[in-house]
């Protein structure tokens, strides 16, 4: 395979990566929120979440494969795994790097979620949440599509598409904390009446 055409693919699978991972994050969100899709029920939207993340990661091993590969630019198994030490553009491959290893870890952990339990998963996997960005920083510093039209548009659809469903999360955040006490108070009224009726029962 030459090195125009690994070019080619390493530009094709890197943009790929980003609007599936984008939509990754979105279903995230509808996730977290019980949203549902159109068309699908509310457990259709779990399974895409998990089908998009799987797919997603398959573009992504493809993307840092054919950058191994490639030999227009020393790239090594090293410098994809540990951060800023490539002699290759280290800042934006090593965010990248960053990006890659806070993944593997939700990856890991979400394998084994049965074991480690729901807690300690939840925590683990929020750091999905700091992989988009550093992500996204990583493809426009070291993108050589960076300020074409096209990738100009795809990057500004994915950022406003990641803040709305973002924003939408934090607000739903900050609402449920504010009925949580109220809701609690409620209830501790409730049983403490039960508890009173049954003492004089």
């Amino acid at each position: 395979m030459s090195s125009e055409t690994l070019w080619y693919a390493n530009r094709a699978t890197g943009a790929v990566c980003l609007a599936l991972f984008t939509v990754v994050v979105l279903l995230g969100v509808a996730v977290r929120l019980r949203g549902r899709i159109p068309g699908l029920p509310r457990f259709g939207t779990v399974s895409l979440h998990r089908t998009l993340s799987l797919s997603a990661t398959a573009f992504l091993a493809l993307h840092i494969a054919v950058a191994v590969v490639d030999s227009y630019v020393h790239i090594t198994v090293l410098d994809v795994l540990v951060p800023f030490v490539s002699d290759y553009q280290p800042l934006w491959l090593g965010l990248g790097t960053v990006a890659l290893d806070l993944m593997l870890a939700v990856l890991v952990t979400s394998l084994l979620r049965d074991r480690l339990g729901h807690r300690t998963w939840r925590a683990v996997h929020r750091l999905a949440y700091a992989c988009w960005p550093l992500a996204l920083i990583h493809g426009i510093g070291i993108g050589t599509d960076t300020g074409t039209d096209w990738m100009t548009w795809l990057t500004v659809s994915c950022v406003t598409a990641a803040v709305a469903a973002l924003g939408l999360r934090l607000a739903h955040a900050v609402r449920a904390s504010r009925h949580t006490p109220a809701a609690l108070l409620h209830a501790g009224e409730r049983t403490r009446e039960r508890t009173i009726e049954g003492a004089r029962s």
